[in-house]
């Protein structure tokens, strides 16, 4: 038996075979994408060998094309290659259309989303650019009908922007050197508890990111083992690792802030399985912000403010006619207010337009037949003047405390301006000085009597509301001031693990405050939302630092229509 292998198959990529521009004119051929392409039939032929592309042009086209020569079949194939061409730019224009028309429902679903407006809208919203169409470019609508923009469209789509910021923040947090948790959990409409959980990161360029991790919601039980479960969940799906967990805030229920099995508790406790450093706990410092506000009782203001209110806007007919009087008499304001004691800002903003409709609010009130004498008495109209003016500065303090990208530094440093402010203001109003209290200041130059300790006393009780409250924030000062500024804190007063590092360094000051300064200081309609579809809304309306790639995402998406009569 002979031992020899049996010869290899050739590979049609081995031979390198090569398109000849003779086949053009001889057999109606044309190269295209490095295919042989049939001008006729549009037929493409895998290899590149005259002995194919002779056959099918023998038993297709030969009978029928022979008859052309010279001259005739040179334009003939002139010809076809137009028509080629033509076709080609069809299908193309055909895909470009498609393509817009999937980026185009992309972005009006990213709006809905951040719009914070039901699914739905997007019929709606498809309905009046064809109407608009139909006027401004008739020859366009046939596009716009081609952008598909029903509820479960709509809802595919957020889904899939959702889906792609969440791999991109998952990208991005594995550079991440250290990195903090907020929570919050609240019940939504249809009484489920939601938990609301945002990481926020740094890496080594000292870019930060602050991102919804998740929103997780929970049907049973709200106990601290359950969010704890939660959130470890949230951190091991984004691929954090418990190494580099710096901080941890929370709303301050006691399902997170219990001392012994609260969720610090058990953060603490697993930081500790995994030898870490304890975590710096806090309690989200605008929500202590407005718990201080609230030891600024003053119900007898309160009480007769909201009733008045209430007297007014709850039934039509007394609001129509309290409106038609506003403007009657020419006044600066259209309307009061309604309170509501969950929205922060709503107290100030309520009491500041009462006091400036005080006369008008009083004159309907005695036209109406329901006298209110506090109305007319000074002192109550004092105790309202200064509420006014002090849950102004409130106002102005809890809004330089939003926003995103704020550091807890910044954020400290604001509200320990304010109860400097307090102080002062402590002094003024023992001394009548009232050049921070306009309304006061108003109402004392109109003649009406003004208490100075009364309102010192108030203020002293603000003031230890802000002690007592922040006192977990005092703690850690320290701490920010040494990652605030450094070169400025005082080498004996720093870690021992930093000392030698800051007194060696010292030649870096400018360049790192320079570089602080620049990357640092810069419903009802849902009520039937699945779990998904409301984690995706958020983390698509919420989103600052990642945007999502459409681009990416409409490379594996088609265009469909949605269903449209118009």
């Amino acid at each position: 038996m002979s031992s020899s292998k049996p010869a290899a198959k050739r590979k049609v990529d081995d031979e390198h075979r090569r398109f000849q521009d003779k086949w053009e004119k001889e057999y109606f051929f044309v190269e295209h994408r490095d295919t042989p392409t049939c001008l006729i039939c549009a037929e493409k032929v895998a290899v590149n060998k005259e002995y194919n592309i002779r056959r099918h042009y023998s038993t297709r086209h030969a009978e029928e094309y022979a008859k052309y020569q010279r001259d005739e079949r040179e334009n003939r194939v002139a010809n076809l290659k137009t028509c080629l061409l033509r076709r080609q730019d069809f299908f193309k224009k055909a895909s470009r259309e498609s393509d817009a028309a999937v980026e185009a429902s992309y972005v009006v679903s990213e709006m809905i989303a951040k719009a914070g407006k039901p699914l739905t809208e997007g019929e709606f919203v498809k309905k009046c650019m064809l109407q608009a169409a139909s006027i401004v470019c008739p020859e366009k609508k046939g596009q716009f009908s081609n952008i598909s923009l029903s509820a479960n469209t709509v809802a595919e789509r957020i889904s899939d922007l959702s889906g792609n910021i969440y791999d991109q923040l998952r990208e991005k947090a594995k550079c991440f050197r250290a990195y903090s948790v907020a929570l919050d959990e609240s019940t939504d409409i249809t009484d489920t508890a939601q938990l609301a959980i945002y990481v926020h990161g740094v890496d080594d360029n000292f870019v930060v990111m602050e991102e919804l991790l998740t929103v997780a919601p929970m049907h049973g039980h709200t106990t601290a083992q359950e969010i704890f479960r939660q959130l470890c969940d949230a951190i091991v799906d984004v691929g954090l690792p418990w190494k580099r967990f710096a901080g941890i805030t929370t709303d301050g229920a006691p399902s997170m802030t219990g001392r012994r099995n609260g969720l610090v508790a058990l953060v603490q406790r697993k930081l500790e399985e995994e030898g870490v450093e304890e975590a710096i706990a806090l309690h989200c410092i605008i929500h202590q912000q407005a718990l201080c506000s609230k030891c600024l009782k003053f119900d007898n203001v309160m009480s007769v403010v909201v009733k008045c209110i209430n007297h007014i806007r709850s039934r039509g007919l007394k609001h129509r006619e309290f409106r038609a009087f506003l403007e009657e008499i020419e006044s600066a304001y259209e309307d009061v207010l309604y309170f509501t004691k969950v929205r922060w800002l709503s107290r100030g903003n309520v009491l500041k337009r009462f006091f400036e409709l005080r006369v008008e609010v009083k004159a309907f009130m005695e036209k109406a037949g329901m006298a209110v004498p506090v109305l007319s008495d000074p002192k109550w109209l004092m105790d309202l003047a200064f509420l006014v003016d002090i849950t102004q500065e409130l106002n102005v303090l809890n809004k330089k405390l939003q926003g995103q990208g704020q550091l807890v530094s910044a954020a400290y440093d604001n509200v320990r301006a304010f109860t400097t402010k307090l102080t002062l203001w402590k002094a003024q109003l023992s001394q009548t000085n009232l050049c921070h209290f306009p309304a006061c200041k108003a109402l004392t130059d109109a003649g009406t009597p003004f208490s100075g300790e009364k309102y010192a006393d108030a203020i002293v009780k603000l003031q230890e509301e802000f002690d007592h409250r922040f006192a977990d924030f005092k703690t850690h000062r320290a701490t920010f001031q040494i990652f605030a500024d450094p070169f400025s804190f005082d080498v004996q007063d720093a870690p021992p693990v930093l000392q030698m590092e800051l007194i060696d360094h010292s030649e870096l000051k400018a360049k790192f405050r320079e570089l602080f300064t620049t990357n640092f200081n810069k419903s009802k309609y849902r009520s039937k939302l699945t779990d998904e579809h409301l984690q995706a809304i958020l983390r698509v309306s919420t989103t600052s630092s990642l945007k999502p790639n459409v681009a990416q995402l409409c490379e594996r998406k088609r265009c469909q229509v949605s269903g449209s009569k118009e």
